[in-house]
């Protein structure tokens, strides 16, 4: 079945957002807006449709918004389990390896397999913000931290709750705000025989029923962008004990000092920062005073 895409991008979030829902008038099979991964601050708006769009209309309602002109494509239908298959090889990061099925054989007698299903490979493991935390769990394992309770804020596939379970006797909790990364983390737990341990909800950063009563934990994983990771210090900070690691991610090294300032004013310093490329992971100590509050 042939799909197209159009996309457009603005300078912030807002007026992404504000278009994305003007989008929705055009009746989407789906429509979202996120960040660029790029440095460059831009948000893109991403819709899809079963027949091409009214090209002149999306024109409009760029104009209206103050965007780019919209681009749109059209998309051949394609084998995507299949295509992944080809293209998802198992990834390395410390003890860790994130592969997918047709690569369990891979997996050395001293390595922790965490498998994600291909047709079901939305955020595996390659991006190095996902490689980041991976390694900051395997260096806070070799520190001799032992946490009881943990928290994956952002899970995306779940990996990284998985990866906590599978090293520690502890027990987790998995959310995300998108509806489909749960779903996707439910069956990838699932899978891994680690559904009983790790529990999976839909919420906005720290706000479910979960997450207070699970409070608070030992630790916390939260590999989402700079700027809500910022936003979220002060429910960071309620959500742990002093003693306890917060492990960020999905910030690029020229944000580490922003939001490391934001964290230190809740009581916590940085104890490990993993760099890959031009991406950073903070590893963050939290400590008796709250200079905040």
């Amino acid at each position: 079945m042939t799909t197209y895409t159009a996309y457009s991008t603005l300078p912030d979030e807002a007026s992404a957002a504000e278009l994305a829902a003007a989008v929705e008038i055009l009746e989407p099979t789906g429509v979202g807006c996120f960040e660029i991964e790029d440095g460059s601050g831009l948000w893109e708006v991403g819709a899809y449709f079963l027949d091409r769009p009214d090209e002149t209309k999306l024109a409009l309602l760029a104009a209206a918004h103050g965007a780019k002109p919209f681009v749109v494509s059209r998309v051949e239908d394609q084998d995507w389990v299949a295509q992944v298959r080809r293209e998802l090889h198992p990834v390395r990061a410390g003890r860790f390896v994130v592969h997918g099925g047709h690569d369990r054989e891979a997996i050395r007698i001293n390595e922790i397999g965490l498998e994600i299903e291909a047709a079901m490979a939305f955020g595996t493991g390659h991006h190095a913000t996902t490689q980041g935390c991976l390694l900051a769990i395997d260096w806070l394992r070799r520190q001799g931290l032992t946490p009881r309770r943990v928290a994956d804020i952002g899970c995306g596939t779940g990996v990284l709750a998985m990866g906590a379970v599978k090293v520690w006797p502890c027990e987790a909790v998995a959310t995300d705000i998108d509806g489909v990364a749960v779903a996707t983390a439910r069956a990838n737990i699932a899978f891994n025989g680690l559904g009983p341990r790790v529990r999976v909800a839909q919420a906005v950063g720290y706000r479910h029923d979960l997450l207070r009563r699970g409070a608070p934990f030992d630790l916390v994983l939260a590999n989402i962008l700079a700027r809500p990771l910022a936003a979220m210090a002060g429910d960071a900070a309620r959500a742990t004990a002093p003693g306890s690691y917060i492990v960020l991610s999905g910030l690029l090294t020229r944000q580490e000092a922003f939001v490391t300032q934001r964290y230190r004013a809740w009581g916590m310093t940085r104890a490990h920062a993993f760099r890959i490329g031009e991406w950073t992971t903070l590893v963050l100590k939290r400590h008796h005073k709250m200079k905040g509050r």
